[in-house]
């Protein structure tokens, strides 16, 4: 396993009625669980930019993408966030290594075809998915879609993942191999990773510790034991006796 970056964020912001309060710091990968209203879709807008916060400060692998008491907003595109939503939103249009292409173009740090075309053929492969490359969206399954929209993400080399429901759309088949594998996976790779969900089997299998939002705050952190042993809001009780096979 590689060594581990770190995801620390100290944000404060007003959107609609919803006052966002957290203070965030993680190895690994953490979960954010909550109800829904809770905020967990807006927190992840605030890390990538494109909500704007009203004070306070982003750091990710050692490099501030935001702090207001120094005049610091990183731009979205420059962030190097790598975002999987909860549909995937993969061009319907596109091949699955067009899919990829197209955020490798996209991003700041332009690399020539050559080395572009092996980043591709490499993470397919890491992911293997190789042999999807040619074929279009809408006829692959839930569970290759996912992976489509990881490699996406990890194309650009990004300083954290942000994986938004990433479990979200699949059956309950295809969710208990997705979730296994997931884990492992982003237990490999060692990045920082921030994964929303509302899920117990999810948050339980994926996250290294957890926080919980409720109502735009953070009312617990910890270890899914921890949680478990002392629920701290009705919402965490109910949260760690729901089924977690």
């Amino acid at each position: 396993m590689t060594s581990r970056a770190s995801l620390q964020a100290h944000v404060r912001a007003k959107v609609g009625r919803l006052d966002i309060d957290v203070d965030i710091e993680a190895e690994g990968t953490l979960v954010v669980v909550g109800p829904n209203g809770a905020g967990k879709s807006t927190l992840l807008s605030l890390l990538l930019g494109v909500l704007p916060a009203e004070r306070g400060r982003i750091e990710v692998a050692g490099t501030v993408l935001l702090d207001t008491s120094k005049s610091i907003d990183v731009p979205v595109e420059h962030r190097r966030l790598g975002y999987v939503p909860q549909d995937y939103a993969l061009f319907p249009h596109m091949t699955v290594r067009q899919n990829i292409e197209f955020a490798l173009s996209s991003a700041p740090s332009r690399v020539d075809r050559r080395a572009q075309s092996s980043r591709i053929e490499a993470i397919l492969a890491e992911l293997k998915i190789d042999h999807l490359r040619d074929r279009r969206p809408e006829t692959l399954s839930g569970g290759e879609k996912q992976r489509v929209a990881l490699a996406r993400a990890l194309s650009v080399r990004p300083r954290a993942l942000l994986l938004d429901e990433p479990l979200a759309a699949l059956d309950i088949y295809a969710r208990r191999e997705v979730r296994a594998f997931l884990a492992r996976y982003l237990d490999e790779i060692g990045l920082p990773t921030l994964v929303v969900t509302h899920d117990a089997a999810d948050a339980r299998a994926l996250g290294h510790s957890m926080v919980v939002l409720e109502a735009g705050r953070i009312t617990q952190s910890g270890t899914w034991e921890e949680l478990e042993e002392r629920p701290a809001s009705p919402f965490v009780e109910e949260l760690v006796r729901a089924p977690t096979s």
